[in-house]
C-alpha cells in the first residue's frame, strides 16, 4: 500500500494504450436521448403550422384543378423544409459541440506526467489524481488515501460523506455504501483529501451507468427573451388568424367564391404567423453560445448570454485569473533578516536553507500547485548538495487546510530516525497563531509581512515541529511549532489583462478584485493592471465587522477586497445585488459554489477550478484568462444586438406583406399575393433570420456604451415602433405602385409583377438597413458577410427566373416586365427605406458620431 502520494509511483498508461481501450471500448459516456436524429427533426417540421398551411393550400389548388399551381406549392414546401433542417442541424451540432466541452475534465497520469483530458475520455487502467472538489469520472480504487471523504448520496441517498481507505491489492470491486471501503464511483464528490486511483469500468459499465442517470449535459432552457418571445408569437398568432378568418368571411360573401376566400385566409396566415421569431432565438442562442466557447468561454446555461449584455459589476479572484499563476519565489526572511531570490548573485546564505528546507517538506513531492512548484525549484537551485533535501523520507499523515485555519502540516519520518519531524506553511496569521505568538510579537511580524506584502508578492509563513512517535493528535494545534520565516512569491499579471480593465471601464462595467492576499499585495496588484479606485479596501474581518446596511454602502466605492475567504464572497455578491447591480462572479474552489450560485452570471475556472464550481456556474472560463470574459461580455452584447436586428427586420417586412394580402381584398381589388408568392418570400427572410443578421460583426460602439437594462425588454415599443414604421414605409411605396398601376389600366399580372418586385428590392433593402442601426448600407457594405452575398444573389436570379422564363412566370401570374419597369422598381424599393438612412445618418450627427437610432448616446465611467 503506498502512503506518500508520489506521482514517480506511477507511470498510467502510454497514449497508444489508451487510444486502442477508448477504440475497443467507447468513450466514458452514457448513451444520451437528447439528440435528436434527422427523422425526429423533420416531424418535427412538418408539424409546423407554416407546413401544414402549405399542405392545404396545395390540397385546395389540387381541389381547383390546378395541378402545377399544387406542384409547385409542394415543391416549395421541400425548400423551405430543406432550410428548416440545415437550420436545425447547425443548431444540434452547436449544441453536441457544447455537450462535448461541458464534460468534467480529469487529471490523468499517462507516459508516467499529468495530464488532464475530458472526462469521456477516461479509459479502464487509467491513473486518474483526484483531490478535494473534484467529481469522479470513472468507478475506480483507491492506490493512495489521504484523509479522503467521497458524497456518494446520487448512488446511495446517503447524505453523509463516507470515509475511504486505501485498496490492499485484493478486495474485489463492490456496490457503493459504507465506511472505509477502497472504491469510488463515476459522478460522486470527493468532498476531502486527495488520493492517486485506478480506473476499473467506465461508461456504461459504472454504477452510474446500470441504473441509467444521465449527466453532464446542456440542456435548451426557455430563458426570458424565450419567454417574452412565446408570448409575443401567441398574440400574433391569434390576431393573425382573426383577420384570416374575416379575410375569409369577406371574400366570400363579396365575391362568392369560398375556395377563393380560404386561399386569401390562408396566404394572410401565412404573412402575418411570426415563425420565424422562436427560430431567431434558438438559432442566435445556441450559435452565441458556440461563438462564446471560441473565446475559451464555456456557456453551461444559456440564459448567461442574455444576461452577459448587462453585466454591471465583474468581480474576479486575483491569482490565475488576473495574474498568470506561475509563480516564483521572490523573497525570503529569516531570523529579521530578507533576502531577495530576484537579486541573488551568491549563494543562499545558510541561515535560509531550514526556511526552504521545511518550505518543500510542507509542500507534495511532485506538486500541481504553482506555489509549491516555485517552492521546489528554489530547493533544486540552492540545496540540491546539502542535507536539506530528504527524498527518502516517508510521509506519515498529511494535516489538510481547513476554514478556521489556513495552514496546512505533514509529519515525516526518515529512514533512521527516532522521531516525526513536521512541516507546515500557510497564511501568516494562522502559522503564528500555530506558534502561540504574544500579541508584541504578531504585531511585528505584521510590519514584515506588510512590507513583503507592498511589494505585490504573496506571503506565506513556516513552522516546524517534532513529535515522539506515538499516536498523532487530531489536530495541529497540539503541536510545539517553532516559526522559521516567511517566503515571498511573485505572480505577474496576465499581459492582456490591463487592456481588458480599461475595456471594461469604457463599457460601464466597473471590476472589483477578491483575493485572500494582503492589502499591500492587492493594491500593488491592482496599480499594475489599472484598476481605479486602488487607495480603499476592505479585508476580511473588516468585512466581518459590517451590517447588510454598512456594507451595502462601503461596497458602492471599494473595489478592492483582501484576506477574504470564499465563504464571505457570497455577502459580497448579495451587497452587490442589493445595491441594484448585475453581478458577475469568479470562484475556482468548493467553497466558492454558493457565490457562484447566488450571482447572476457565475464563471467557474475550467484549468484550476474544482469541478463543483463549475457545475455551480453559468459560464466556465477554460484557459482562466479574465480578459476572456470581457471577450464574452463584447460577444454577449454583439449576440443581443443581432437578435434584436433580425426581430426589427422580420416586424418590418410582415407589414408590407400582411398590407398587401389584407388590403386588396378589403378593396374588392385583385388579389397581390398567393400562396407561392409568401413562400418565395420566406426563402428569403428565414436566411436572412439565421444566417445574416446571426453573423454581423459587433457594432463599433458596443463596449463604449453602458450595460443594457435588464428589465428592458427586447420588443421595446422604440424597437417595435420604428420596425413598424419601417414596414408602413415599404406598405405605402408598394401599395401605390399597385395603385397606380391599376388605375393606369394596366393589367393585373403587370400589376402584380411591379409590385411583388418593388417588394422583393424593398425586402432586400430592409435587411440591409437593419444590418446596423447605427451605420448606413454604405459603411456596412465594407464589413463581410458572406451570407448576405449569397441571400442577395439568390433572390436576384430567381426574381430573374419568375419574371422571364414564361413557364414560372405563369405560374406566379405575372405578365412581362420591360427594362423601365424594373428600374422603377428598383428605385421605389430603394426610396421605401432612404427615411430610415437619413435618421441614422442625422442621429449620429446629433449624438457626435456615436449615436444609436434607438437609443441614448453612450456613455463612460472612469
Amino acid at each position: 500500500m503506498i502512503k506518500d502520494l508520489d506521482i514517480k509511483a506511477f507511470k498510467g498508461l502510454s497514449d497508444d494504450e489508451a487510444a486502442a481501450r477508448l477504440k475497443a471500448e467507447g468513450y466514458n459516456e452514457l448513451p444520451s436521448a437528447k439528440q435528436r436524429s434527422i427523422f425526429a427533426i423533420a416531424w418535427e417540421v412538418a408539424r409546423e403550422p407554416m407546413f401544414l398551411l402549405l399542405v392545404a393550400c396545395g390540397t385546395i389548388y389540387l381541389l381547383l384543378g390546378d395541378l402545377e399551381e399544387a406542384l409547385m406549392l409542394m415543391g416549395f414546401v421541400f425548400i423551405v423544409m430543406g432550410i428548416t433542417l440545415y437550420q436545425e442541424r447547425k443548431t444540434e451540432r452547436a449544441l453536441e459541440a457544447l455537450r462535448d466541452l461541458s464534460s468534467p475534465r480529469a487529471l490523468v497520469i499517462r507516459n508516467g506526467e499529468e495530464k488532464r483530458i475530458a472526462g469521456r475520455e477516461v479509459v479502464r487502467g487509467d491513473i486518474l489524481v483526484v483531490k478535494e472538489g473534484d467529481r469522479i469520472p470513472a468507478d475506480a480504487v483507491l492506490l493512495t488515501s489521504v484523509n479522503v471523504s467521497v458524497d456518494e448520496s446520487l448512488l446511495t441517498g446517503e447524505s453523509v460523506p463516507v470515509r475511504k481507505t486505501a485498496w490492499d491489492g485484493t478486495l474485489e470491486m463492490a456496490r457503493p455504501g459504507g465506511d472505509d471501503l477502497p472504491f469510488v464511483y463515476s459522478g460522486t464528490l470527493l468532498v476531502q483529501g486527495h488520493s492517486f486511483a485506478e480506473v476499473r469500468a467506465t461508461g456504461v459499465h459504472t454504477e452510474i451507468g446500470k441504473i441509467g442517470k444521465a449527466l453532464q449535459t446542456v440542456e435548451q432552457e426557455d430563458t426570458l427573451l424565450q419567454k417574452e418571445t412565446n408570448r409575443l408569437v401567441r398574440n400574433l398568432a391569434i390576431f393573425g388568424l382573426s383577420l384570416c378568418v374575416i379575410v375569409v368571411v369577406v371574400y366570400g360573401l363579396t365575391r362568392g367564391n369560398w375556395l377563393d376566400g380560404f386561399l386569401a385566409g390562408i396566404t394572410l396566415a401565412m404573412a402575418t404567423l411570426p415563425e420565424e421569431f422562436p427560430v431567431v432565438l434558438t438559432i442566435f442562442l445556441a450559435l452565441g453560445a458556440w461563438r462564446i466557447s471560441q473565446k475559451q468561454v464555456l456557456t453551461r446555461r444559456v440564459p448567461a448570454i442574455e444576461t452577459l449584455g448587462s453585466a454591471t459589476v465583474l468581480c474576479t479572484d486575483k491569482t490565475g485569473t488576473l495574474t498568470l499563476n506561475k509563480m516564483t519565489m521572490a523573497q525570503l526572511y529569516a531570523g529579521d533578516d530578507f533576502f531577495d531570490l530576484r537579486q541573488a548573485k551568491t549563494d543562499l546564505p545558510e541561515k535560509f536553507h531550514s526556511l526552504v528546507e521545511f518550505s518543500i517538506l510542507a509542500s507534495q513531492r511532485d506538486p500541481f500547485d504553482p506555489m509549491e512548484k516555485a517552492i521546489l525549484q528554489v530547493g533544486d537551485q540552492y540545496l540540491l548538495q546539502t542535507e536539506h533535501l530528504h527524498n527518502d523520507w516517508a510521509l506519515i499523515q498529511e494535516y489538510p487546510l481547513s476554514k478556521t485555519l489556513l495552514a496546512l502540516s505533514h509529519v515525516w519520518q526518515s529512514p533512521n530516525g527516532s522521531d516525526y519531524v513536521i512541516a507546515s506553511k500557510g497564511a501568516p496569521e494562522a502559522i503564528a497563531d500555530l506558534c502561540h505568538f504574544t500579541p508584541a510579537r504578531q504585531q511585528a511580524l505584521l510590519t514584515r509581512i506588510t512590507q513583503m506584502a507592498d511589494d505585490g508578492l504573496r506571503v506565506l509563513g513556516v513552522a516546524k515541529a517534532r513529535f515522539q512517535k506515538t499516536d498523532l493528535p487530531h489536530e495541529q494545534h497540539d503541536f510545539a511549532f517553532e516559526f522559521i520565516g516567511l517566503i515571498g512569491l511573485a505572480d505577474p499579471i496576465r499581459p492582456t489583462v490591463p487592456a481588458a480593465i480599461k475595456e471594461c471601464y469604457t463599457a460601464g462595467v466597473r471590476v472589483v478584485m477578491i483575493t485572500g492576499d494582503y492589502p499591500g499585495t492587492a493594491q500593488n496588484i491592482a496599480r499594475q493592471i489599472g484598476l481605479i479606485p486602488n487607495d480603499q479596501f476592505i479585508t476580511g474581518p473588516e468585512l466581518d465587522q459590517l451590517d447588510e446596511v454598512a456594507l451595502r454602502r462601503r461596497i458602492a466605492h471599494v473595489n478592492i477586497f483582501a484576506r477574504v475567504v470564499p465563504e464571505q464572497k457570497l455577502r459580497i455578491v448579495n451587497a452587490l445585488k442589493a445595491n441594484g447591480e448585475i453581478v458577475a462572479m469568479t470562484g475556482d474552489g468548493v467553497n466558492d459554489a454558493p457565490a457562484l450560485k447566488a450571482a447572476h452570471i457565475g464563471i467557474a475556472m475550467g484549468g484550476r477550478g474544482t469541478d463543483v464550481a463549475r457545475e455551480s456556474a453559468a459560464l466556465v472560463l477554460l484557459d482562466d484568462d479574465f480578459s476572456s470574459i470581457v471577450q464574452a461580455v463584447r460577444l454577449g452584447r454583439r449576440i443581443f444586438d443581432n437578435i434584436k436586428k433580425a426581430v426589427a427586420y422580420i416586424f418590418a417586412i410582415h407589414v408590407p406583406i400582411a398590407g398587401m394580402s389584407l388590403i386588396p381584398v378589403l378593396f374588392k381589388w385583385p388579389l397581390v399575393l398567393m400562396p407561392v408568392h409568401i413562400l418565395f418570400l420566406e426563402l428569403i427572410i428565414d436566411p436572412a433570420c439565421s444566417t445574416i443578421f446571426e453573423a454581423e460583426q459587433e457594432e463599433a460602439n458596443v463596449m463604449d456604451r453602458p450595460p443594457r437594462n435588464p428589465k428592458e425588454p427586447l420588443f421595446s415599443r422604440r424597437t417595435v415602433g420604428l420596425s413598424v414604421l419601417q414596414g408602413v414605409g415599404v406598405l405605402a411605396i408598394v401599395l401605390a405602385i399597385y395603385a397606380i398601376a391599376l388605375a393606369r389600366g394596366q393589367s393585373d399580372g403587370e400589376a402584380r409583377a411591379l409590385t411583388y418586385t418593388t417588394l422583393i428590392v424593398a425586402n432586400l433593402g430592409l435587411i440591409l438597413t437593419n444590418r446596423s442601426w447605427t451605420r448606413t448600407i454604405v459603411e456596412t457594405l465594407r464589413s463581410p458577410n458572406t451570407a448576405l452575398w449569397w441571400v442577395i444573389g439568390g433572390a436576384t436570379i430567381f426574381l430573374g427566373l419568375v419574371l422571364y422564363v414564361p413557364f414560372l412566370r405563369e405560374l406566379f401570374k405575372f405578365d412581362y416586365l420591360h427594362i423601365e419597369d424594373l428600374l422603377l422598381c428598383l428605385l421605389s424599393g430603394i426610396l421605401s427605406i432612404m427615411w430610415f438612412e437619413a435618421l441614422k445618418f442625422f442621429g449620429r450627427r446629433k449624438n457626435g458620431g456615436n449615436g444609436a437610432v434607438a437609443g441614448k448616446a453612450p456613455s463612460k465611467i472612469g
